[in-house]
């Protein structure tokens, strides 16, 4: 086990111990000294008690696949809360579900659970395990109309994966991708 460096360590806890003390002055609904170097205590307190692990690895931030991740999750969000809603109020109910697994390509722990997430803020799908040491996601799709639909869905959670790994991905996460792209056209050409 190594020890990691003061300084680094420090760098990685102060944004967190900034978000901490904002979060307290806003429960407290005012400024003010006291809840300032009262939250900065709390704060210290919170990381002293409940380490976190930082988060490692070369995560970048490209805006433009970000805006593109967030322009398809805002037009999914509308069009499966409307779907769902449809399902739910319709006389029929809801008839079909599925329960299906999905494999997924990269290894990064932070894209992993951001794909789980994305993938459970969407009305109609819900991630019931993440089995992080085969990289399967298993989740539940409400409605679902026939087995052409479930691949759908099921090849939609890889688009997210994709989309997510290009916004934030490292460089060897956009490897991983493309290695697994590759893969699966040498697939369909094979006999």
């Amino acid at each position: 086990m190594t020890v990691e460096p003061a300084a680094t360590r420090l760098r990685h806890q102060v944004p967190l111990v900034v978000w901490l003390v904002l979060v307290w002055m806003l429960l407290w609904g005012s400024w003010s000294w006291a809840n300032l170097l009262s939250g900065l205590v709390v704060a210290l307190v919170v990381l002293v008690l409940l380490p976190l692990p930082h988060v490692v690895g070369g995560v970048r931030v490209r805006p433009v696949p970000l805006l593109v991740f967030l322009g398809h999750f805002v037009v999914d969000l509308f069009v499966s809360g409307a779907e769902v809603a449809w399902q739910t109020l319709r006389p029929a109910g809801v008839r079909r579900t599925a329960i299906v697994r999905v494999q997924l390509r990269v290894d990064s722990d932070l894209l992993l659970t951001m794909v789980a997430e994305a993938i459970s803020l969407v009305p109609g799908s819900l991630v019931l395990d993440l089995d992080r040491e085969r990289r399967v996601m298993t989740l539940h799709l409400l409605p679902v109309r026939d087995r052409a639909d479930v691949e759908r869905k099921r090849a939609h959670v890889l688009v997210v994966e994709e989309r997510l790994v290009r916004a934030f991905g490292a460089p060897e996460d956009l490897e991983a991708l493309e290695r697994a792209g590759s893969d699966a056209r040498e697939e369909v050409r094979a006999p």
